[in-house]
């Protein structure tokens, strides 16, 4: 594994573990969450500025990612 390949690694396990803990949810919900909606790809595919941010920011960020997903997915089913 490369050293970028192994620091987004690193970055994406940081980013489930303070979400993990924010939301009070196992391993196994945090990850089934994040998988579902998209987080996950999003971390890696922005991993060159969000790992620049604060703790709090990228939380608040994976949140908001959450719901606008949560949103687009609910007028999907509703039309």
């Amino acid at each position: 594994m490369n050293k970028r390949t192994q620091d987004i690694a690193y970055f994406i396990s940081f980013c489930i573990e303070i979400y993990k803990g924010e939301m009070h949810l196992s391993g196994a919900d945090a990850m089934r969450q994040l998988d579902e909606f998209g987080v996950l790809k999003y971390l890696n595919d922005n991993y060159e500025v969000l790992h620049t941010q604060s703790r709090q920011w990228i939380l608040e960020d994976i949140e908001e990612f959450i719901q606008l997903r949560k949103e687009c997915k609910n007028e999907t089913v509703s039309r």
